[in-house]
């Protein structure tokens, strides 16, 4: 098997160096994993592409490659580029921190994925919760390392793939827990922190000059039974399939009646 990896968190990131070793092994001896990731950090950045300007790209070893673009931007750049034939499997992650609920919107890493089922490959988005039970231990990556190759195996051989023109992909999360108390694995919606959003916190530099800092709020709400959240602070891997179609098609129907 041909495996591409990506990230958002860059090419030194140590979640990166886990799955690259999970890509390896589901690679097997004859099989080829490819590196294609940022040159620096691209936290939160979506699915942005570079659409305005040149990304310089960089080979660091053998199929290992860092360009200065978004997790979107080093997909295309691996395949149009890059890489001599097409992956059989795109792998992005393994994130530092959960992609669960509204993160999954913001997410550089699920841009990747997002990116690579758009151009008709099969994709996985991977992140590891961290909390309490795991953020301290040696290896923050514990669950992921434990289970990601497992994981990935389940969903190719038994998970739903279609070729539609907004084909799945999957995003997948691992518990902040370690890894001997991983419960399993839970299809599970996307879910939603109704107690805490996005905002912006102000400081001044020491020349006088304001600065907006980006943060975020607790995430350790549970998102509602069946959804990703919930399943992550049970102890579950969530699997989350997605499309990057975002029609609200829930309301199409009552939407022609009101409107034509």
């Amino acid at each position: 098997m041909r495996i591409l990896i990506t990230n958002d968190d860059g090419i030194n990131a140590p979640g990166l160096t886990v799955l690259q070793r999970i890509a390896e092994h589901l690679a097997g001896p004859g099989g080829e994993v490819w590196t294609v990731a940022p040159a620096f950090e691209q936290s939160g950045v979506g699915h942005c592409i570079s659409y305005t300007h040149p990304m310089m790209i960089a080979e660091l070893g053998p199929r290992r490659f860092a360009a200065e673009g978004s997790p979107a931007d080093c997909v295309l750049a691996a395949l149009h580029d890059v890489m001599p034939q097409p992956p059989d499997l795109v792998l992005s992650g393994i994130n530092r921190g959960n992609n669960a609920a509204e993160n999954a919107l913001y997410s550089g890493t699920v841009g990747g994925a997002m990116e690579a089922a758009l151009q008709g490959l099969p994709a996985i988005a991977l992140s590891q919760f961290l909390g309490p039970e795991n953020i301290s231990l040696d290896d923050p990556f514990e669950a992921a390392a434990a289970a990601g190759a497992n994981t990935v195996r389940l969903i190719l051989e038994k998970g739903l793939w279609d070729a539609d023109d907004y084909r799945l992909f999957y995003n997948v999360n691992f518990p902040p827990v370690p890894a001997g108390r991983i419960r399993g694995h839970r299809v599970s919606a996307q879910g939603y922190r109704r107690e805490t959003v996005f905002g912006v916190e102000p400081h001044r530099s020491p020349s006088g000059r304001k600065f907006l800092w980006v943060k975020g709020g607790p995430q350790h709400f549970p998102t509602g039974p069946g959804t990703d959240v919930t399943a992550n602070l049970e102890g579950y891997i969530s699997i989350t399939p997605m499309r990057a179609d975002l029609t609200a098609h829930d309301v199409l129907d009552e939407l022609r009646e009101r409107l034509e």
